[in-house]
Parts: structure tokens; sequence; C-alpha cells
């Protein structure tokens, strides 16, 4: 456990400390700075780890996730995600307070405050101009940036939370280890979540939101990362969660940022029953295992 304090300390202070800086320069979280210190950010777990490795005398080609092992968990990891996103939105719609959207009228008023009317309304005329609903270009977008440049960018987190950390925590089992990695996955958000990412409308509760969210995401990525044996899987899944979650709040409107979307109550119910699921098959394989008398 004494690495693994170590990675954490050291990814928590060097993380918090440079979002603390981009804070105190003045900025915000909104516009393509927060994107460029955002990709930064995902990249400094992979940094810790990699250190860390080298001066135990591991291998970086293994903690990074090479040589390249294809298997049908890419498969499950670039899907699962998008499937989550989808059925977020409609249990959503099952939630007091919430509707069908199809104008996606309800996206443009989350995105009043961080646009001008002048965007919103370019906006609005790029959308009306296109041949088919947003929605199904956004789910083709979201297929191509999963296994893209989001894959590439959540790779830097995953190789210090499914690479680095998950080979330390393997000793206490797959749900402990799981749950582990997911709270401090989740606390290492907290900075950039009181800027306003995911949680706009609530920065402080969407802290412990954000917690939630990443310890009911955690087994799932686990799972399919310990089935594939390779941390860019992680990466594949995590590059899916983050290119889907914005078709989950597309055609929905009413609801704030704590119910609706993969990162609100809605998602959080779909995530539990997957998580239900995988811990009623991991059981039957664990039962089907033993040996019979």
């Amino acid at each position: 456990m004494a690495k693994v304090k170590t990675f954490v300390l050291a990814t928590l202070l060097i993380s918090w400390s440079f979002i603390g800086l981009f804070a105190l320069l003045g900025g915000e979280w909104s516009g393509l700075s927060s994107v460029v210190f955002g990709v930064i950010y995902m990249f400094i777990p992979a940094g810790v780890a990699m250190f860390l490795e080298r001066r135990a005398g591991g291998s970086l080609k293994a903690l990074a996730g090479f040589p390249v092992k294809l298997s049908r968990w890419y498969l499950v990891a670039w899907l699962l995600p998008i499937a989550v996103a989808l059925a977020s939105i409609g249990v959503a719609l099952l939630l007091p307070g919430v509707r069908w959207d199809p104008e996606m009228s309800g996206m443009f008023t989350r995105f009043a405050d961080s646009m001008s009317p002048e965007e919103l309304a370019a906006m609005q005329q790029q959308l009306d101009a296109l041949p088919i609903h947003p929605l199904f270009i956004g789910l083709g977008q979201a297929l191509v940036a999963a296994v893209t440049v989001n894959a590439i960018a959540a790779w830097g987190e995953e190789v210090g939370w499914r690479g680095y950390m998950l080979r330390a925590l393997a000793p206490l089992g797959f749900w402990r280890s799981s749950l582990l990695i997911g709270v401090i996955w989740g606390v290492w958000h907290a900075p950039i979540i009181v800027m306003g990412h995911n949680y706009p409308e609530h920065p402080f509760i969407g802290v412990g939101m954000m917690i939630v969210f990443c310890v009911l995401m955690s087994p799932l990525i686990q799972h399919v990362t310990q089935r594939a044996g390779s941390v860019l899987v992680a990466a594949v899944f995590h590059g899916a969660i983050n290119a889907s979650a914005g078709l989950a709040i597309m055609v929905v409107s009413g609801g704030s940022d704590l119910i609706v979307g993969v990162t609100g109550a809605a998602g959080f119910i779909v995530l539990g029953s997957a998580n239900a699921l995988l811990w009623v098959a991991t059981s039957r394989r664990a039962s089907s295992s033993l040996p019979r008398v």
C-alpha cells in the first residue's frame, strides 16, 4: 500500500497545484483554455505512474499497455459506454420534470451561461442546416472520437488508475480495489468540478456526485481491463465515456445537472443496474469454477 499512497499523494499534489495555478492566472472552465489545461491535467496520473514505475525498475511498456493484443473486449469498451449514455436518456424521461425535447431547447439552455447569444444563434443555424437529426451525427462523432483523440487523452488517466493503481491493489480483490480506485478517481476531479466541469449549476454538490459516478463506473472499466489484460482497453472505455456523455442531454429538457445525463441520477440508475448485472455474472462464474463434491 505504500506505493499506492505515494502515487495518490503525488498525483493529487501535482494535479491540484496545476489547476490552482490555472485558476490564479484567471482561467475559467470554459472555452479553448479549459480544453487545453484539461488535457494536460489528464496526463498527470500517467506521468506520476511512469516516473514511479521507472524508479522501481518496472516495465514502462507493460504499464502503458504495449504491445497491443486485440480482443473482443475492445469492442465492449467502445460500445458499452455509448449504450449507457443512450439508456440514460430513457431513464431521465421517467424522472419528474424531464421531457423529450427533439428541438434540443434544453441543451441550448444549459449552454446559455457559457456561450454568447451570437454563438448560440450560430449553433442553432448550423444544427437547422443538418440533413439528419444532430443526435445521429453526435452518435457517429462519438464512435470515432472514442477510439481516437478521446482515447489518447483518457490513456493519460488510465495508466495511473487502471494501470499503476490496479496492479498495486490487486491483492484486495476486484470489488474492494475497484471501490478504492473509484473514490480516488472521483476525488482527483474535485478542483475542476468546483470550477464548473460536469456540474456547472451545482459545483460543490457536484464533487460528491462525481465521486459517486466514478465509483459506479470503476467496476465496469476494471472488468474489461482485466479481461483484456491491457490498460489500452480502459483508455478506449474512458474515451467512449467522454465522447458520448453529451448524447445523454441532447434531446431532454428539464431537470438539473444532478438529474439528467450520464453523470446525473439518470446515469447513476443505469450504471447501478450494470454493476448489479456484473455482480451476478461474476458471482456465477466464481460459483461454476468451484470444485463439485
